[in-house]
Order: structure tokens, then sequence, then C-alpha cells
């Protein structure tokens, strides 16, 4: 095969997410040994603008791992790590994602019970403090902003409420680190969990984890913690600015370049703003469409991603024809979470779709792709 026929689409699906040009050509960038002394040059920049990004001091107690994988391979870690065999993982969930928590729980043998939420909503802290008192688990998940929905938890109020019970808060912030702030200092969770390929702007490959005081301290008494997912030994090369495992090296040039940038170039400040201009401009373009509605609960809805509830009479279908007419305008159109969907279909509720505004994306590319969306809305 001479060429490779793929389209060139702007995406503005919840992750992966559009990557700007820089970052693009920095994965020309040199190889380098992941036990070399280059390895130091990437990886000591990009774990101290981690730090920075999400608001800790310099002389933090919290640490950071850099995994081979997924936001999904961090949580994974924090479960195989920090709940021992005899310990309860309470899973509370808001959506898809918090339902993954619990999966990831049960499927490694832990005594795992799950608090669910309508989709929609966001945690109601009157029952999971009731729920916390019956219980009482000595590990409990969250999710910070749950991509199938857009809804934003109250992070901070959460691990407040969870270790006012003596359990171990394990935050994940997939969808939201890199593009509001991640409160880690204000919530003290033990673990918190995030990736490179949403709100960072970057391709798929590392998850990246923060790791408190108490988790390492956990740990220690955590037994078969596995390889990749063991903390501590995942712990012990980052000491050395290193990854347990081989790195994916062109991501982490890619993410040397990325990070510089958001911290020392937008500034971390001006792309949080950014994040909810964005958002702002997507709920007043939701008023402006007849039978369309914000899906998440007023107060929570997230600065990364919005969900859009359609009139009664459009279907999943539909929302499939409108995403193949969008990419035939150059666009990635998000046709909703397809298990939610396919649910609220199943229940006579009305479907959703859903607009990523998060990383690199502009308030210009946005109203543009806005503007092409309405149109498409109106003559289908």
């Amino acid at each position: 095969m001479n060429h490779l026929d793929f389209a060139s689409l702007k995406l503005f699906i919840t992750g992966p997410t559009f990557i700007r040009d820089q970052v693009k050509q920095a994965a020309l960038l040199p190889e380098f040994g992941h036990r070399d002394t280059e390895n130091a040059k990437r990886f000591g920049p990009i774990m101290a603008n981690l730090k920075a990004l999400a608001g800790l001091p310099v002389d933090t107690d919290y640490q950071v791992v850099i995994y081979n994988g997924s936001g999904s391979t961090a949580m994974e870690s924090s479960i195989r790590s920090l709940a021992a065999d005899n310990d309860l993982v309470l899973n509370v969930s808001v959506g898809a994602f918090g339902d993954l928590y619990h999966k990831m729980a049960v499927v490694n043998g832990k005594q795992a019970r799950q608090l669910s939420f309508e989709p929609g909503r966001a945690v109601d802290l009157d029952l999971l403090e009731k729920t916390m008192r019956q219980a009482n688990p000595q590990v409990v998940t969250i999710t910070h902003n749950e991509t199938s929905t857009g809804v934003t938890n109250d992070i901070a109020a959460a691990c407040r409420l969870i270790r006012a019970h003596n359990a171990l808060p394990l935050v994940d912030g997939v969808s939201i680190f890199g593009g509001a702030p991640s409160l880690i200092s204000e919530s003290r969770p033990a673990m918190y969990c995030t990736s490179t390929q949403k709100s960072l702007g970057l391709p798929a490959g590392f998850g990246i984890a923060f790791v408190g005081p108490d988790a390492v301290a956990k740990a220690e008494k955590v037994k078969f913690r596995g390889h990749s997912s063991d903390i501590l030994a995942q712990l012990g090369r980052s000491a050395k600015t290193q990854t347990l495992t081989t790195p994916n090296c062109t991501l982490a040039n890619q993410m040397r370049v990325q990070l510089d940038h958001i911290v020392h170039g937008e500034g971390v400040q001006n792309r949080f703003d950014r994040h909810l201009k964005m958002r702002d401009m997507v709920h007043a373009w939701v008023e402006t469409l007849d039978g369309f509605e914000l899906f998440a609960q007023a107060g929570r809805r997230s600065p990364t991603l919005t969900a859009v509830r359609c009139p009664g009479g459009m279907s999943v279908q539909d929302l499939k024809a409108l995403k193949e007419a969008m990419r035939a305008q150059g666009y990635l159109f998000d046709p909703g979470y397809g298990k939610l969907n396919d649910a609220l279909a199943a229940q006579g509720k009305a479907v959703l779709f859903r607009i990523g505004h998060m990383g690199d994306i502009t308030p210009d590319m946005l109203e543009e792709y806005l503007d092409i969306l309405k149109h498409a809305l109106q003559a289908r």
C-alpha cells in the first residue's frame, strides 16, 4: 500500500482529543534509554510540571507515578495495592466509569459494594454519609468527573467525609485533570488517578497517579499487589524520575513539551479559565436549540465535557447518522456513551450526545464546531 487513506478529523469527542501541531512534532524528538541520564531530562520536568498542574507545593508529600497504559491502569493499581483481602471497598458511582471502578474491585477478588446514583446526578453527600455509617468500608472509590454524563462531584467534600470515617479515598480524575483544579491538596485522596489523552491534550499511553503518604503505609500491609500494579515498586522508580517498566519514549517527549507549554506557556489558571469559558459557550448554545437540554445536574456540570439531552423523538440511530453527517464536514461528533444511551432508550427516555471541550481546543474552534453542529441538527 502506497498511502493510508485516513480522514483528517477535528475531534470533539471526550477522548482522545485534539493534539496541537507542536505536540505532534515532538514525536520526532530522539528516542532515549529509560535507565540512561537522558531519561531524567524528560521525566524530571514531567513530574515537576504535573505537580504544578495539580496545584501541589514543591515540598508536597504526594509522589507522582507514571504507568504504561491508561487511566484505568492507574485505577486498577489503586485497587490492587490499597485494598486488602479483608477490606470492604465501597465504589461510589454516578455513571459508567464509577461502575468501572466497581468492576475492577470485583474482578480482582476484593469485597466490594456499590453505591449508585441516577445518571446525571452528582453524589448525594447525605446518602454517602449514611452508607459510610452502615457499611464501614476501609476503601472508597469515587469519580471526580464522570465522562459518560458530564457530572462533576464535589470531590473535596466527599473525600473529607470519607476520611472522617477512617477510610481511604481513591479518586478517578481521568477526564478533568489538566482542565480544572484537581483539588488534591484540599481533598487529600490516598491516590488520585488520571491519564494523558483527555484534558492534557496528549495521545493515550500513560496513566498518572498522585500517591499520598497513607497510601504508601497501607500498601505495605497489602499482599499480592502484582508487578506493574504495585505502587511501592512504582514509587521506587519514580523517586529516580523513572518508570517501572519501559516507557513509550515518543509519548514522553510529547509530554515533556506539552506540560512545559501548559505550565510555563499558557499558564495553569489561564488554561482552567479557558475551559470554563468553553463550558459556558456550550451551555448558552444548548439554550438556542428547541427541545434540547443540559443533562447534568445544575451546579455540578463539567468544565471539560457536556452531555446534551435530545428531544423525545430523536433515537440512537439518529445520533449515529448525525455522526456520519458531521464526519463529512470534517468533525468527529460524539453520539453519547453507548451503554447509557441503550439503557435510556430501553426505558423510553431521551438519549444524549456529548461535546468534548477539553485539552487544547480553543473557543474559536468550539464556536465553529457548534455552528456547524447546529445546522446539522436543524437539517436532520
